[in-house]
């Protein structure tokens, strides 16, 4: 079967030859860099100390080239716009080294300082003469925000200043999203997801801006979470505006590119911690959902597309609502969350929901557990999740850095093997 047709299936709840499998169509669906290194040096693709990509600077993601997509048995590809977490576009490419001494290739704009620790300091638009706006701590394998939050004066809040990056969709974004697309869906067989931006409401990994030089309005992820509860009004009209822009893009997005994808990253918001959801239904409801209803609304009304919406942890009793507000697709599906157990969301949630992840647990048995326990997780996963149909097969999340190579290609063997 076709990796196109498999997608379909999948995502119309029927049930094809296999589950489609993802590797890196998504930022959320991907392999840091060193494991994607040292899984195509074992498949015979690259020689020790041939440099791979970084697909993604941020969190250090590792391109799924075509020879890898084939040799694992991926199905799906994705396609973004021009600029990356950090501001700046994936060309310009020049060598440099992660910590753990894999040689890889990074965008020209990827300039660094090393701070008197040892940790690195990363900038927005890889412009050096603005305060950075990412570290990576000596020995890691990530960079993480750096807050850059001005002092807040209730009184002279501006929206605007919250909605900066909600900006409407640049002609050379288009032309960008048009060409890749239509490339893609000539030279290969893969299904198509788009990751557009601008939809995610308060997705926390975007409040501190790391792509933006001085970013003004609220940019602390705590007092972000506080403003969603002591200046709620403030909140609901960031997103009330962002709103009417991501809807406004995704009109010229869709014209641009049409119905050759066949998803669309919706929403990255986490609403789940390993034990709960971190905010009741009632206020989901109220402060959520009616702006990610606005735009699945506008996506099924003048598009084919699905809408993948990804949440990590617990979020089980807000899955009705996810399914009220009109998303198609959950990912990462964190089954070692409470409440996360795989036969119960496939019997409860599964003749509505497309099930995207959930393959293999990534914090204890993907980098900890022995072929054979990840041969017998993924059995049972494909097993449960895959019945009729309504499953994408992709590890809990992005895979992490230092999981056994074993271990990540006996995952995907099994899925196409059985």
């Amino acid at each position: 079967m076709k990796s196109r047709e498999r997608v379909r299936l999948a995502l119309n709840h029927q049930e094809p030859d296999r589950p489609p499998i993802d590797l890196g169509a998504t930022m959320t669906s991907g392999a840091q860099v060193s494991v994607v290194s040292k899984v195509r040096q074992t498949l015979g693709l690259d020689k020790p100390g041939t440099p791979v990509k970084v697909a993604e600077p941020y969190q250090m993601l590792g391109e799924i080239a075509d020879d890898l997509k084939a040799a694992l048995g991926v199905d799906i590809a994705g396609v973004g716009m021009c600029r990356n977490m950090f501001g700046y576009e994936n060309t310009g490419w020049k060598p440099w080294t992660t910590f753990d001494g894999t040689a890889v290739l990074v965008p020209g704009a990827f300039n660094t300082t090393p701070e008197p620790g040892g940790d690195i300091l990363q900038y927005p638009g890889g412009d050096m003469s603005a305060p950075a706006s990412g570290r990576m701590p000596r020995g890691g394998f990530y960079f993480d925000s750096i807050v850059r939050q001005e002092p807040i004066d209730d009184a002279r809040l501006n929206v605007e200043d919250n909605l900066e990056e909600f900006q409407p969709v640049s002609d050379e974004d288009l032309e960008h999203l048009r060409e890749t697309v239509d490339r893609l869906y000539a030279d290969t067989e893969c299904a198509l997801i788009g990751s557009f931006g601008g939809t995610a409401f308060g997705d926390i990994a975007l409040v501190p801006a790391p792509f933006l030089k001085h970013p003004k309005g609220i940019r602390d992820v705590a007092e972000w979470y506080m403003s969603t509860i002591i200046r709620r009004d403030y909140v609901r009209e960031v997103f009330d505006r962002q709103c009417e822009i991501g809807i406004s893009n995704l009109r010229l997005i869709h014209q641009a590119v049409g119905e050759k994808v066949c998803a669309v990253f919706a929403s990255g918001t986490d609403f789940g911690t390993q034990n709960a959801p971190f905010l009741s239904p009632d206020a989901y409801r109220d402060l959520f959902q009616p702006f990610q209803k606005r735009i699945n609304d506008w996506i099924h009304e003048n598009t084919a597309w699905k809408t993948f919406m990804h949440s990590c942890g617990a979020v089980e009793p807000l899955i009705e609502d996810f399914i009220e507000a009109g998303f198609d697709i959950l990912n990462p599906v964190q089954t070692g969350a409470a409440g996360m157990e795989p036969a119960g969301l496939k019997k409860k949630y599964g003749e509505r929901l497309v099930f995207w992840g959930g393959l293999v647990d990534t914090q204890k048995t993907l980098p900890f557990g022995s072929v054979e326990e990840v041969a017998a997780e993924v059995r049972e996963r494909v097993r449960v999740f895959g019945a009729g149909g309504g499953y994408v097969a992709n590890p809990i999340h992005n895979i992490q850095a230092g999981c056994p190579v074993e271990n990540v290609l006996e995952m995907f063997r099994v899925v196409r093997e059985g």
